[in-house]
């Protein structure tokens, strides 16, 4: 069974920076693809960020040049470093992580991500 967790939430003013965590038990970490997708109030979960198990990374445009997405194997842990923030980047961040020929997805259970003045 696959648990991830997530940190690194919290509220913080436009402009600022945060970096979220997210640590997965178990070995698979180093066959998977991980990511962070999004969810603000009454819209559709998006995805903001993925790496694979190369390195390669792709980002949602909205997020590009702000945000970074990193990987450490050794920690199964994947970070999202969030920087000037907008007040519409606020939503719960969720930590994805697919496992290598595989569909199926598994999910933290999300932080929260405030950005307002």
């Amino acid at each position: 069974q696959v648990q991830l967790a997530e940190s690194g939430g919290d509220l913080v003013q436009p402009g600022g920076s945060l970096r979220l965590s997210c640590s997965a038990s178990g070995s698979i970490f180093k066959i998977a693809t991980m990511g962070w997708f999004r969810q603000a109030p009454g819209k559709q979960r998006e995805l903001v960020a993925r790496i694979s198990i190369g390195g390669t990374t792709n980002y949602a445009d909205s997020v590009k040049d702000r945000f970074s997405i990193s990987r450490d194997n050794d920690k199964n842990t994947v970070y999202l470093q969030m920087n000037r923030l907008k007040p519409e980047d606020t939503a719960a961040y969720f930590c994805n992580l697919r496992p290598i020929a595989s569909t199926h997805d598994y999910w933290g259970k999300g932080t929260l991500v405030t950005v307002s003045s």
